[in-house]
């Protein structure tokens, strides 16, 4: 296990482990998107991770997808944001906010009544989403005008000023889950034409406008993209998964990235392969897998040089103190499905130390 213990290099972060925190939605907002002091107790118990990846935070008002998550677009968001990294530092932590766009994954009780955008006029089928009213289905969103899109890149680009306000060490560009990005570059999902559909290249083109504008604001030492390739969660496919890894890869080289973070697998096992390898072969930098990991596959993935760090998940919402834990080898608090985007503390801060 001495290889999670061991210093990494993250951009411009030395980190003291290569045991991360994945961003992990849990709906702990107060009203209008305001970080909570919750919030800040959740994260600043996390601080031993190497790195917290903090949840999906709206980069624009309108476009919730989970009732109560957190905002970074107005002055109350960033003081909100403020107390959790004071929190998080004051522990003596390092975190990342992931700057995030719904897309299509919005619904109109949630926002005002307003239709939610995407690149096709193309709706989320087989699951519902939770809102003040109930479950209730997706609804086909809206297909964005490319004289939209600068407007999209405006919000990323605020938002992260705003991170940076908030005191945050870095960003996240949320590329992954069927958000509006990924929606974008995978195939199933964007069915225009133009400069932003058909090939690669276009249908990327939003998604690198992106991380270039957060890039200018942050420097890309600072910065990080998460990527689900395979993942069919909210009803995402790619017709050539393994290519657009591949691709992606290559292209990605180009900005200088502080990681790279990858989701391996699929949620629910519609698509498969191996998208890490096609990855590691032509992605210069530095590579965070997620999905699934225990800790004895993630020291042998990094040891063997597939990857160098773990973002680890559930296993971090349940054991605050996880690196501890491993480093131990003791027992782990199993998660609690039933309060995961539950409101309250149950379930989110009152999960035991070790020895407490």
């Amino acid at each position: 296990m001495q290889t999670l213990f061991q210093p990494l290099q993250v951009g411009a972060l030395k980190l003291p482990n290569r045991i991360l925190m994945a961003p992990l939605t849990r709906c702990r907002a107060e009203a209008q998107h305001i970080p909570s002091n919750l919030m800040a107790e959740y994260y600043a118990q996390r601080a031993s991770a190497g790195l917290i990846i903090a949840e999906a935070t709206m980069v624009m008002e309108g476009n919730s997808a989970f009732w109560m998550e957190p905002g970074i677009y107005e002055d109350a968001q960033v003081t909100g944001w403020q107390k959790i990294t004071d929190a998080v530092h004051a522990a003596g932590g390092k975190i990342f906010l992931q700057l995030w766009h719904g897309g299509r994954a919005c619904h109109p009780l949630l926002n005002d009544g307003r239709q939610p955008v995407a690149p096709s006029p193309i709706a989320i089928t087989g699951d519902e989403v939770h809102t003040p009213e109930g479950k209730k289905p997706y609804v086909i969103a809206r297909e964005l005008r490319d004289d939209e899109l600068p407007g999209i890149v405006t919000g990323f680009r605020q938002a992260a000023e705003n991170a940076k306000q908030a005191g945050f060490d870095g960003v996240e560009v949320h590329g992954a889950n069927g958000y509006l990005l990924d929606q974008f570059l995978r195939d199933g999902s964007n069915k225009r034409t133009g400069p932003y559909g058909g090939s690669l290249e276009n249908r990327a083109r939003l998604m690198f406008e992106a991380i270039e504008t957060v890039c200018d604001i942050w420097g890309s030492d600072h910065v990080g993209l998460r990527i689900s390739p395979l993942n069919s969660f909210n009803s995402m496919i790619d017709s050539d998964p393994i290519g657009l890894s591949t691709w992606l890869a290559t292209r990605l080289n180009d900005f200088g990235l502080a990681y790279l973070h990858v989701m391996r697998g699929d949620f629910f096992q519609q698509q498969s392969g191996d998208i890490l390898s096609p990855i590691r072969t032509h992605y210069k930098g530095i590579i965070i897998g997620n999905m699934g990991y225990t800790s004895k596959e993630a020291a042998k993935a990094i040891s063997e040089g597939k990857i160098e760090a773990v973002a680890f998940g559930t296993a971090f919402l349940a054991n605050p103190d996880l690196p501890a834990r491993i480093k131990l080898d003791a027992p782990q608090n199993q998660p609690e499905p039933a309060t995961f985007y539950s409101p309250g503390a149950a379930g989110y801060t009152d999960y035991p130390l070790l020895n407490t």
